[in-house]
């Protein structure tokens, strides 16, 4: 367990020098723990440091969380907003310590950490990651809270929803594709029968779409 910027985290060291970093944001009520399996599923092979933070708040009915959720979509913007500040610090001094900047970093989640991705990945000011991966989540609407979606022109994104989640309507990731495909980022999508969980066949699918996001450019010969 370590802790910088405020938030608690757990790491999964990469085999040797790492090619990039990999950061996942768990839902709400969770924890850092809940996602971490994911980095066998996704980099089997350990190219990546895998990083799951912590969300700041513990609410009813317990576990963690990254904001107060009054209306699905709208997040709470007391809690939210500082969040933000919090995880985009913690997120920058991670970068900072281990070398890799943002531009290697792919950020992904699920829920509100897919929420989170898509804010730390898209808010104003901020610097470009590698890639999004954001499973049953939303770009939040929120006061005080700006996306550039000029930073998401040729951004790859990996959206996945479940057609039957009574949680977040499937209609939010809809809705992001759409508005993320105008603004020209390269989206991989994928809407799967189930609820509000991440489908395992299309994480099988993305690791492939994972390690694109580190290889090198070709060089032109001239």
């Amino acid at each position: 367990m370590n802790s910088s910027g405020g938030l608690r985290h757990v790491m999964r060291p990469a085999a040797s020098e790492p090619a990039g970093v990999l950061v996942l944001f768990h839902g709400r009520g969770a924890d850092e723990h809940d996602l971490y399996p994911l980095f066998d599923l996704l980099d089997p092979e350990r190219r990546l440091l895998g990083v799951c933070p912590r969300g700041p708040l513990s609410l009813p009915p317990g576990g963690a969380h990254w904001y107060v959720v009054r209306r699905v979509g709208y997040p709470d913007e007391a809690t939210f907003s500082p969040t933000y500040a919090a995880a985009a610090a913690w997120l920058d001094e991670l970068l900072g310590a281990s070398g890799i900047p943002l531009e290697k970093t792919v950020l992904g989640g699920f829920s509100q950490g897919a929420v989170m991705s898509y804010a730390l990945g898209l808010g104003s000011g901020r610097p470009r990651p590698a890639g999004l991966m954001c499973f049953s989540g939303f770009i939040p609407e929120v006061e005080g809270f700006e996306p550039d979606l000029t930073n998401a022109c040729g951004l790859p994104i990996a959206i996945g929803h479940g057609t039957g989640d009574p949680v977040i309507e499937v209609t939010f990731s809809r809705r992001a594709r759409a508005t993320l495909e105008e603004a020209g980022a390269e989206v991989t999508y994928r809407e799967s029968d189930m609820g509000h969980s991440i489908d395992p066949g299309y994480l099988a699918e993305l690791r492939t779409w994972l390690t694109q996001r580190f290889e090198r450019p070709s060089v032109q010969k001239t």
